[in-house]
């Protein structure tokens, strides 16, 4: 038996909006991956994009539970020796509410060109305006 290959042409990719407002970040993380990947769609396969494109708009006022807000530390390197920084959950969030939504999706889609092509269909909004209304983006509840 062979694995069947979609062709190209035949992907059908729709767009989503999905509101973050008071929802629980690694729920919605996983739930946006799953649509990223395709996972949810009968033609999926491991080593093929066709997942659809998803909106997240209201970045700011996604929900983090427990204490993550004071403990849950980002790290990232500068390139210069000694050039580790870090920063809370809390100051991420104030300082650019975009990134903590991408950082949790892109650490669940594949580390290779596959998951970096897959999260470039993800569009994060800190507000509840998007540029991407000419697509007709429909509602996805959560």
């Amino acid at each position: 038996m062979t694995t069947y290959l979609t062709p190209v042409k035949e992907i059908e990719r729709k767009w989503f909006v999905v509101d973050a407002q008071s929802k629980v970040l690694g729920r919605l993380a996983s739930e946006i991956a799953t649509r990223l990947r395709g996972k949810h769609k009968p033609n999926y396969s491991t080593f093929q994009d066709v997942g659809d494109f998803v909106i997240v708009v209201n970045a700011d006022k996604v929900r983090l539970t427990g204490r993550k807000l004071e403990n849950k530390i980002y790290y990232h390197h500068t390139g210069y020796i000694g050039g580790m920084k870090e920063c809370t959950a809390q100051e991420l969030l104030d300082k650019d509410p975009e990134q903590i939504i991408y950082k949790a999706v892109r650490g669940m889609l594949p580390k290779n060109s596959l998951g970096r092509t897959q999260l470039k269909k993800l569009k994060v909004y800190a507000s509840e305006v998007h540029p991407h209304e000419s697509q007709q983006p429909e509602e996805l509840k959560l």
